[in-house]
């Protein structure tokens, strides 16, 4: 799909579909985003390499899981073709996030390096650890650095493509 200025739209994976739930149609729904439950405020999803649209026409907690409806999905068998289907959005669906913010699909490629203008790597993914988010930085070696904004980490400018640190380099 393409966007206002003629160029494709950036999709960004926000989950997958990890099995089915019951026989009416209803898939399992691993979600990317935090809280698990807001992958139900973006509509349409784009459902697997085809990255074909759906909408959601009912989506809830169910015990430990969270569970979707699509429209135009009837039955259990229907519903089993979609298991480990991965689920899109388009970049623009995500809301705007004050300064010192991120989502990580913005961080991920990005480079990282000291204060001093030395190179550390790249962010390779994120980790939710419960205390904070860390950056897995691949470089010269791998390096798990805690995404503390302002105290890790001094500037990001996503412009530049770069993330400032104070890390110990030898950590």
């Amino acid at each position: 799909m393409e966007d206002e200025s003629g160029g494709e739209r950036e999709v960004v994976q926000i989950g997958h579909i990890s099995g089915v739930h019951g026989v009416k149609g209803w898939v399992k729904i691993y979600s990317l985003t935090d809280p698990r439950e807001a992958i139900f405020e973006y509509q349409p999803w784009l459902l697997g390499e085809s990255q074909q649209e759906v909408r959601i026409t009912q989506g809830r907690k169910q015990g430990k899981h969270l569970v979707a409806l699509f429209d135009g999905i009837e039955d259990r068998e229907q519903a089993e073709g979609l298991v480990n289907r991965p689920i899109a959005i388009y970049r623009d669906q995500f809301s705007e996030l004050p300064d010192d913010e991120f989502y990580w699909a913005d961080l991920l490629g990005l480079a990282v390096q000291l204060e001093d203008g030395r190179a550390l790597g790249t962010i390779d993914k994120m980790l939710a650890t419960g205390a904070n988010d860390v950056m897995v930085v691949k470089g010269d070696r791998e390096r798990l650095i805690p995404f503390v904004f302002g105290h890790y980490v001094k500037g990001v400018s996503l412009e530049e493509g770069l993330v400032t640190v104070d890390w110990d380099p030898d950590f």
